[in-house]
């Protein structure tokens, strides 16, 4: 296995977001939130300002992370639930931790993914908020 930074098409890397956000995170969602997650993903303009890196087995995209900000906030992070729980997630993450120019790495994470910021270690700067129909929690990681 190995990560890449995807520098050109990201239609694959798209595809799987869709993919695994459809399966894991839209039923969290209302149609409203749903139908703006899918327009976020389509906009080729806000796409190519975003860092994406994507884990490959052989050929096939498993995992997919996307950052702004230099780098210090995570935009997107999926990984194809068939490598759920196989340290897929925890390696692009790492990948993210080695680029990051701040001392502090935030994220609006999915209700689905909370659980797995806390595990890498992130806090929660807010509560619950919505927006647009997309459900997120603010979180923060402050390195050391």
């Amino acid at each position: 296995m190995q990560i890449k930074e995807i520098k050109n098409d990201l239609s694959e890397a798209l595809d799987l977001v869709w993919r695994v956000f459809l399966e894991y995170e839209a039923p969290f969602y209302t149609d409203e939130g749903i139908d703006t997650f899918h327009k976020f993903i389509m906009d080729k303009e806000k796409m190519s300002t975003l860092t994406f890196y994507g884990m490959y087995d052989n050929e096939k995209i498993i995992g997919v992370i996307a950052t702004r900000n230099n780098g210090n906030h995570i935009t997107l992070f999926f990984v194809d639930g068939k490598y759920h729980k196989k340290g897929i997630g925890k390696k692009l993450f790492e990948k993210v931790l080695k680029n990051a120019t701040s001392k502090v790495i935030t994220v609006n994470s999915s209700v689905y993914a909370v659980e797995v910021y806390h595990k890498l270690g992130f806090i929660d700067a807010d509560t619950e908020k919505v927006d647009n129909g997309i459900r997120f929690t603010p979180m923060k990681l402050i390195l050391r």
